[in-house]
């Protein structure tokens, strides 16, 4: 069996990170439904107090940070869930997994897709 070589600033979701991150994605999962999602709005704290976070997962939820969350043991499907919640679409994501602005992150997705437009018609 061949090795895997850790790719810098990604987490690989694997059954550790599964279990590290149960109650995180138990939480992010519950969103399904539109009444968990309210309540969460109108008492984070209190919502959370549901699930048995992690002080390092509370803290990654209250900081609104997906990569911290990645980092606890999130799946990136499940907090997608809570990214919405928090008003945080795809490119918000990827700028935080990135590290680079929102604006530099979508401008590195439009000089990619210009530089792939350009190979295709070359």
């Amino acid at each position: 069996m061949a090795s895997s070589k850790p790719i810098p600033g990604t987490h690989i979701f694997d059954g550790d990170a599964a279990r590290k991150g149960y109650a995180l994605n138990a939480l992010c999962f519950s969103f399904n439904d539109a009444k968990n999602r309210q309540a969460f709005l109108d008492d984070e704290e209190a919502y959370c107090a549901k699930f048995p976070l992690t002080p390092e997962q509370k803290a990654a939820v209250a900081e609104r940070n997906v990569l911290k969350m990645m980092a606890a043991g999130g799946n990136i499907y499940y907090l997608a869930k809570l990214a919405g919640i928090f008003g945080l679409n795809v490119q918000d994501v990827g700028a935080q997994q990135t590290g680079m602005t929102v604006d530099a992150f979508k401008q590195m997705l439009l000089d990619q897709a210009v530089g792939v437009k350009e190979t295709a018609h070359g």
